[in-house]
Formats: structure tokens, C-alpha cells, sequence
């Protein structure tokens, strides 16, 4: 089967805080391969995956890459939001967890996502379902067929990127010497987090601007009600409480909001991107995974309450795991707590030491 990898370099450095070195800017590239075979029974004519990679990848002596790390990101999200300052000027520097002097850091945008094949590309509401099965799939493409990476030193996910970690720690357990699973539960999303994600479903498809996803302008009602939701989901009760103190406040941080993330999104594109989850349920498998792994959530995150009490339901059944959940408290992040490296970056400093055998 013919495969298709191409480069293309950054045009510019990324300054990634003041407290660290400015970063090169990251090498980004497309692997594509034809015939796509979806869990559905549908395919995909051509897979496009973007990329993108921090530092250079390393061979051991018996010549396979042994320094790869992949960053997994949430849904709506492209791999360059492990770029920001909160992520990558706590991780990447010189001296740090992650420092690209050592790794190689692999940041894929996943399936329907980013530069990847997604519906707006054109098919629109014809692009074939996809599930997360699919984008692991398609993941695992990109590192073995793409790069030439056939084990990871590292893989570390964070909300959706999460709960890809728990089904690929059980799918191909040798693939990672540790995984780092961020906000999320290995359990079907049932309940109070399928609500929501059904709600917005629901709101895009409504509007009769959508028009069978052949819409000629994005359907502004549906995806404000989406919007909407995901500011609520990703809400973190306590410093609102505090900044947003007064009824003019609130008024003012929905309407900034709003106008910064109601032209972003694609109604087809963030309507699959929910719909993803559809397949996802690990906790059938949860004793297959053998890798040393350390699994976060925050105790302020409104998609993964922790008074439902799952982390104590699963966490006997996980070999090898460390679980620990960051408390609530007025500088929390709610459900981004994830990309806030530093609530949890002496735990991946943990991790790479009991996992470096």
C-alpha cells in the first residue's frame, strides 16, 4: 500500500514563557494513506493525518526509535495546544520532563480533526461515522507506518486524548513503556456527561440553517447553544465564583467568549468530533493494561465528577496504577486542568522514573 509522508518546517521560533528558552518552532507534515477501513464497515478514500514534532527521534542499538513521546488532545482540539506556555513552557525546555534535547514529541491532530480528514473538507454530513476505535486506528498508523515508530517511551492523552490512552493501553499493551491518562473515566459516557454531549448534538441539527449538513453558512443558532455547553463543561466553579463576582461580569465574560469561539467551529465537523464517543466503553478490559501508568482528574472537573466514586471502582482493577485527583481550589482549571502542566508535572517526572526500565 502506498503511503505518502510530507514536512514542512515552521516559518518562525514559539516563545514558550518567560521562564523558559524559546522552543524551535515544530516540524509539521501529513501522512496519508488510501482505503481507510472504518469500524462502521465504511472507509475513507484517502486518510490524511497531520502532525506535528518537537526534537529529533533517537535509535537504540538495535535500531528502532526509543525516545517518541505522543501528546493525545481533546475533542475539538489539534495537537497544537500542547504548544501553549501552561503545557509546553513547563515540559519542554532545556531540563524539563519533556525537554526536545531528549525526546521526540509527537503531536498528531486526530481524525476529523485540525489539518486531518474531517467533513469539511467536503464530504459534510456524508463523511463516514467514525468512532474512537478509528482514530486510534488511525494514530497508529501515522507512528508505525508514517514515522517509524512501533513503541513509545511515552503516551500521555488529556480529555478525549484520555480516554484514547485507556483503550490503546489495552489494545496494544507493549506499544508505551508508560501512559498518562488526563480527565476522563474508563467507563461508557453515560449519564450527565452523555446528556450534554447529546444536547449539543441535538442543537446543531435543529437549526434549520443546517439544512442536512448542506448549509451554505455555518448555523449560528445550533452552534451557540453548543457553545454554550462546552463553556459549562469545561467550567471551573470556584475561580467564577471569584472573577465573575457580579451579574455585569458574567455578562461580559459569556459575550468575550462567545465572540471568540462562535466563528471557530465547523457544525459538521464539531458534530462527529462529539459523536465519536459513541463506541467507547474499556472497562471490560481494564486488567490487559500492563504499562506503569499514572491517571489525573480534578476534583472541580463537570464532565468527570469524582463524587460518582468511579476512580475508586476501577482503580483496583489496574495493574500498576497511580491515581491521584487534584483538588478543588480558586486557581483551579475544571476539566482543562489537563493542560495545566504544572498541577501535575512532579507526577510525570514520577512516572518517567519508575517506567525507565
Amino acid at each position: 500500500m502506498k503511503r505518502l509522508l510530507t514536512l514542512a518546517c515552521g516559518l518562525a521560533g514559539l516563545l514558550l514563557s518567560s521562564a523558559a528558552a524559546a522552543q524551535p518552532a515544530p516540524v509539521e507534515g501529513d501522512y496519508t494513506a488510501p482505503d481507510f477501513a472504518l469500524s462502521s464497515g465504511q472507509s475513507l478514500p484517502e486518510l490524511r493525518m497531520h502532525f506535528r514534532t518537537l526534537g529529533q527521534p533517537r535509535r537504540g542499538a538495535d535500531g528502532r526509535i526509543d525516545n517518541a513521546v505522543l501528546l493525545l488532545h481533546g475533542t475539538g482540539g489539534t495537537g497544537a495546544q500542547f504548544l501553549s506556555p501552561q503545557f509546553a513552557g513547563e515540559l519542554f525546555g532545556p531540563g524539563q520532563p519533556l525537554d526536545t534535547a531528549r525526546y521526540y514529541i509527537v503531536m498528531p491532530d486526530n481524525l476529523g480533526h485540525g489539518g486531518s480528514s474531517r467533513p469539511s473538507d467536503g464530504p459534510r454530513a456524508r463523511f463516514p461515522e467514525y468512532g474512537y476505535a478509528d482514530m486510534i486506528e488511525a494514530q497508529r498508523r501515522l507512528l508505525v507506518d508514517g514515522l517509524g515508530v512501533d513503541r513509545v517511551r511515552l503516551m500521555l492523552g488529556t480529555s478525549m486524548g484520555c480516554v484514547h490512552i485507556f483503550v490503546w493501553a489495552q489494545t496494544h499493551p507493549d506499544f508505551a513503556d508508560a501512559v498518562m491518562p488526563m480527565a476522563c473515566q474508563p467507563t461508557a459516557i453515560v449519564g450527565r456527561n452523555r446528556l450534554w454531549r447529546t444536547m449539543l448534538k441535538d442543537a446543531i441539527r435543529s437549526d434549520p440553517v443546517w439544512a442536512g449538513g448542506d448549509y451554505t453558512a455555518q448555523p449560528v443558532e445550533g452552534l451557540r447553544t453548543a457553545v454554550d455547553l462546552l463553556l459549562l463543561a469545561g467550567s471551573a466553579p470556584m475561580p467564577m465564583q471569584q472573577d465573575l463576582a457580579t451579574p455585569a461580569a458574567v455578562d461580559e465574560w459569556l459575550a468575550a467568549q462567545m465572540a471568540r469561539r462562535l466563528p471557530a467551529p465547523d457544525a459538521n465537523d464539531l458534530w462527529y468530533q462529539v459523536n465519536a464517543s459513541h463506541d467507547y466503553d474499556p472497562s471490560a478490559g481494564l486488567e490487559r493494561i500492563t504499562a506503569p501508568i499514572t491517571w489525573i482528574n480534578s476534583a472541580d472537573d463537570f464532565i468527570n465528577p469524582p463524587e460518582l466514586g468511579l476512580a475508586e471502582q476501577f482503580v483496583p482493577r489496574i495493574a500498576g496504577v497511580q491515581y491521584r485527583l487534584v483538588p478543588n481550589s480558586v486557581g483551579g482549571k475544571g476539566h482543562g486542568t489537563h493542560t495545566w502542566a504544572v498541577f501535575w508535572k512532579q507526577d510525570l517526572v514520577d512516572l518517567l522514573a519508575r517506567s525507565a526500565s
